[in-house]
């Protein structure tokens, strides 16, 4: 095969999971949204799965093309004063925002049991290097380190929506400080573990794979 076709191949099993883990993230704060009385995102089409509706130019296309190993997807618009009466706003964004960590998790986990069942059934078609072991496990560690970098409490993460309404009142003013610096604290968390050559994910990158086999080894497949 052509270098120019397996190079082509190689980042289409980077792309595929990575437009659709952010799909089903940016869905998951659109569904939420919407259970909680907010249909700005629905009206907009953006409550749906389809990759096209979630495109950023940048974040989505250009960067992942590159082989930047992240991306971003459009994020979904969140009006909470459109939310129910019955719940508070900053618990409807916590709500919103934890919405899109999890889905991720959940997707992860369905890969996990989808890989397993094949690597029980039909082994040939998950040994180490074949195109469906390959997709499937970017999947799982790709959506696990989604979950993992949203749910960090720095803005404008999901993680920092979810501290804004667990933070008691007494130190709001200094997390509101620290919300202003947001930005330089998640480019200084991103940009320091590299410079120290360590990696951010290591710990939950290593879980997954732990679980993993013990699932695998669990349901009599060999190893992937």
């Amino acid at each position: 095969m052509p270098f120019h076709e397996n190079w082509l191949a190689g980042r289409m099993l980077t792309l595929i999971p990575l437009w659709l883990s952010l799909s089903v993230h940016e869905w998951a704060h659109a569904w939420m949204a919407r259970r909680l009385g907010d249909d700005t995102a629905e009206r907009l089409g953006r409550l749906t799965l389809n990759p096209l509706a979630h495109v950023d130019p940048v974040g989505t296309l250009l960067l992942p093309m590159l082989g930047v190993p992240f991306g971003w997807a459009k994020p979904v618009p969140v009006q909470p004063h459109r939310f129910h009466t019955r719940i508070s706003m900053r618990t409807g964004m916590m709500l919103t925002a934890a919405a899109g960590p999890i889905a991720n998790l959940c997707l992860a986990a369905v890969c996990i049991v989808f890989l397993a069942v094949l690597a029980r059934f039909r082994p040939e078609v998950v040994v180490p290097g074949q195109a469906p072991a390959v997709l499937l496990q970017t999947m799982i560690f790709l959506n696990v380190v989604l979950a993992a970098f949203n749910a960090l409490p720095i803005p404008p993460l999901d993680g920092s929506r979810v501290a804004d309404a667990l933070v008691p009142e007494a130190a709001r003013p200094a997390w509101e400080a620290f919300c202003r610096l947001g930005p330089f604290a998640l480019v200084a968390m991103l940009v320091l573990p590299m410079l120290a050559g360590v990696s951010l994910f290591r710990w939950p990158l290593e879980a997954t794979q732990f679980l993993l086999r013990q699932i695998v080894t669990l349901l009599g497949g060999n190893p992937v």
